[in-house]
């Protein structure tokens, strides 16, 4: 996620900085083929492109639209989880049977041992869905070993931050050692979690220390955790419809080859030298619809480990602090910055 009220001039480089070389070069390819070898033939009347870029511009809009959409949402998620995490939490340590049978430290640390599993759920879902997707940008990188422009790009777009694959850290930290080395063994580790977090809280029921109707109320805080996880793998496993994307793509680079072949026949009327003026013009225009094509492009993932993501990382955090606040803890995490104006 992006902190700085403006997009600085640095971030806009790292994302468009290729394409604003490809339109300079083209762009100015064309005014010395007009000027220079005098091949008036390659002109068009600047109507059919100012219709295609017209068109262009409602199909960008409407990508745009949708990859907000799908950000937004993807952030309403996290902060739903960060509610009821807390609203769990609370309850785990609120609800409370007088049972002489069950002693208080053992309750204690049961409590202790569903909150830190809590804990490891968030880091380890947060792993899943930082997992790369074929249409993903990041997952160019990760199918390539030889250096190329993409890879470049995409760890500058990760504005410098390292990957942060300490998940198994955290498993170590917040669940016993078996439990921690399950992860293998299964593909949705997450899911395998919440219900062991059922199974801890149906044994507190039958040994009663919490009560029936506790029980149902933290299932169902159970079951809000999994309905999070589905709302949040819809969005990671289905991209935005690639019909869009590439006809937005394909219309957009056709427009701006078009661009220069228009412009540099109504410059030519202001004289020799409006021919030279029609290249920053050309260079403004296409690189505006590329911003505009790369905005949306970027953001209909929103779990893709670049900047313009949720940030997850520090929401995983904050969360780990308020839990670890609430089973008494003082020795707490600091919580996640913003480093180069983005926050992950």
């Amino acid at each position: 996620m992006i902190t700085t009220k403006y997009f600085n001039y640095r971030q806009v480089l790292n994302l468009s900085g290729f394409h604003l070389i490809w339109i300079s070069l083209w762009c100015t390819l064309i005014a010395v083929l007009f000027h220079f070898f005098h091949w008036q033939w390659m002109t068009i009347p600047w109507v059919p492109v100012a219709l295609i870029g017209t068109a262009e511009a409602f199909l960008v809009g409407f990508k745009n639209n949708q990859a907000y959409d799908r950000l937004w949402e993807a952030r309403k998620i996290w902060g739903g989880i960060v509610n009821s995490s807390r609203s769990f939490a609370s309850m785990v340590y609120a609800f409370d049977v007088k049972n002489e049978e069950v002693g208080t430290f053992d309750l204690e640390d049961r409590r202790k041992k569903i909150v830190h599993r809590h804990i490891a759920w968030l880091y380890a879902f947060r792993e899943q869905l930082l997992v790369p997707t074929e249409w993903e940008h990041i997952s160019t990188e990760e199918s390539h070993h030889h250096y190329n422009i993409n890879h470049r790009r995409n760890r500058l777009i990760k504005a410098g931050f390292p990957d942060y694959g300490r998940t198994s850290l955290f498993l170590n930290k917040y669940l016993s050692e078996e439990e921690a080395e399950l992860q293998s063994k299964y593909k949705n580790f997450a899911t395998y979690l919440i219900s062991q977090q059922a199974k801890d809280v149906n044994d507190l029921k039958n040994t009663k220390a919490i009560s029936d109707f506790n029980q149902v109320q933290l299932q169902t805080a159970l079951n809000e955790f999994y309905g999070f996880q589905g709302q949040a793998e819809r969005i990671k496993k289905f991209p935005s419809p690639r019909q869009f994307a590439s006809t937005a793509f394909i219309f957009n680079v056709l427009f701006i080859m078009l661009l220069p072949l228009g412009l540099v026949n109504e410059f030519e009327k202001l004289g020799d030298w409006g021919i030279w003026t029609s290249i920053p013009f050309c260079i403004t225009i296409g690189w505006i619809y590329i911003i505009m094509e790369l905005v949306g492009d970027y953001s209909e993932n929103p779990f893709a480990g670049l900047m313009f993501d949720v940030p997850m990382l520090s929401i995983c955090r904050t969360i780990e602090i308020d839990l670890l606040q609430m089973t008494g803890e003082t020795d707490l995490p600091d919580p996640i910055s913003s480093k180069n104006g983005v926050l992950i």
